[in-house]
């Protein structure tokens, strides 16, 4: 896990809290906030995972031509 991956995760997850004490106090503004939270978090998650994919991919490659 990289730092995007985690702190996307972080982001969710607030996001998600935040639009909950929205909705249980009835305050839309803060239930938009915690949405936008959510999606900004899931992207910064989705950078985190594409950067790990290109980190793998590399790895293979390596060692794919660092074999005897």
């Amino acid at each position: 896990m990289n730092k995007d991956q985690a702190k996307g995760a972080v982001k969710d997850i607030t996001g998600k809290i935040q639009e909950e004490a929205g909705k249980l106090v009835g305050n839309k503004q803060q239930q938009a906030k915690g949405l936008a939270k959510q999606i900004a978090g899931k992207a910064q998650q989705g950078l985190g995972d594409a950067k790990e994919a290109v980190k793998d991919a590399r790895n293979v490659v390596r060692d794919a031509t660092h074999r005897p």
